[in-house]
């Protein structure tokens, strides 16, 4: 088991608090703390049922909506892992998703982020885990939008006390 957001072992000073939770496609294999990860092939995969994306409303508040693949109902999306050891004999272990540019249909909702979680064909998952740095990277590409759904949820996305089908029940967009 690892935890939800990865801490680079680069950053093994930093607070672990603070680990990040996804990371660019286009930072992957660029930026320092990011890019041992990557050239060591530390790729792992996350599986998913759905995820959220939220819009920015005339109103000005946020409305989430739930995405989910057509006829997958669990698909895998490329992540990164790293692991250290503290000075206190802890082991920390985190992974964070790669995000690429959204598709056309996530576009139209998320006029603010512009990012989506990199969802993997499932012939392409033993290139990602062990394919070359390059094999790999290919695979980072927006998937199709005619093969996912979305529509908007309810308002208790993120509150933990909420845990139940009535975060991915669909409503009436308030648009």
């Amino acid at each position: 088991m690892m935890r939800w957001g990865m801490v680079p072992a680069a950053l093994q000073g930093a607070d672990i608090h603070h680990a990040t939770a996804s990371v660019r496609s286009n930072a992957v294999d660029s930026a320092d703390e990011y890019r041992t990860v990557w050239l060591y092939g530390q790729r792992c995969i996350v599986p998913l049922a759905g995820f959220y994306i939220w819009q920015r409303t005339a109103a000005g508040y946020r409305q989430p909506f739930y995405v989910r693949c057509v006829n997958r109902p669990v698909f895998g999306v490329a992540a990164v892992w790293d692991r250290f050891v503290t000075d206190q004999d802890d082991v920390i272990e985190g992974c964070a998703l790669i995000t690429v540019p959204s598709n056309s249909l996530l576009a139209e909702i998320d006029n603010v982020g512009g990012q989506m979680p990199a969802i993997l064909h499932r012939d392409a998952y033993e290139t990602w885990l062990s394919g070359r740095p390059a094999e790999a990277k290919s695979l980072l590409c927006a998937y199709p939008p005619e093969r996912m759904v979305t529509h908007a949820v309810g308002p208790h996305v993120n509150f933990l006390e909420y845990d139940d089908v009535s975060l991915i029940r669909p409503i009436a967009s308030a648009g």
